[in-house]
């Protein structure tokens, strides 16, 4: 089927950021005077809204050890950290495509809005986007509330829409309102986890998602 509405999560699905949001969340706790989480650790938390992904991660509800890390890791992201986070390779092809083909295109993801909209300027890409939905504008991931908004603000049936993420918490999101959805191996986590929510199909790279779509 070709899908009116394709939602994109954002990181580790259009944009290569799971080493830059792994090495930030690292130096963040070595910042804190905390051992550092295992990369696989925090691999699993990637896309959850980051209060929650660090309150998981950290198995600490103090809200100011909270506030402290997340101070920190926005620190490491916007300022201290190099770690280099472009868009993956095809992607701008893909999105390109899409347009051309005047499919509607929208990203659920679990950036803040102002995080989102400095990454789209600084890509350029907001354009190719009719809509988007953050974390701080909807239920965390896996909760649909972020696909149920897109979905009422384009006036787009569920089964007319296909959602495409690299973790778990985007094929649960999915599964849970029964939209269509397609996992990613080239992001955050492996192919077993996102097996679980029985995706269309599972693609190891962004030119086999272009192919696919």
């Amino acid at each position: 089927m070709k899908y009116k509405l394709v939602i994109f999560d954002w990181d580790g699905t259009l944009m290569d950021s799971t080493p830059k949001i792994v090495s930030c969340v690292q130096n963040a706790a070595t910042r804190a005077n905390l051992l550092p989480p295992a990369t696989e650790a925090i691999q699993n938390i990637i896309g959850l809204s980051l209060e929650i992904a660090l309150h998981r991660l950290f198995k600490n509800d103090d809200p100011a050890f909270i506030e402290q890390i997340i101070s920190l890791y926005r620190d490491e992201y916007l300022y201290s950290n190099t770690t280099p986070s472009p868009l993956f390779s095809g992607s701008r092809l893909l999105l390109n495509t899409l347009k051309a083909e005047q499919r509607l295109l929208a990203v659920a993801t679990g950036k803040m809005r102002r995080g989102l909209d400095r990454i789209w300027q600084d890509t350029d890409t907001a354009h190719y986007f009719h809509t988007s939905c953050c974390a701080d504008e909807a239920e965390s991931k896996p909760h649909p509330d972020m696909l149920l908004k897109i979905l009422s603000q384009l006036n787009i049936e569920v089964n007319e829409a296909v959602m495409i993420g690299d973790t778990e918490h985007d094929m649960g999101m999915a599964q849970s309102i029964n939209m269509p959805r397609i996992g990613v191996t080239y992001g955050a986590q492996p192919k077993e986890k996102l097996l679980k929510h029985q995706p269309l199909v599972i693609v190891d790279s962004v030119n086999n998602l272009h192919q696919w779509l």
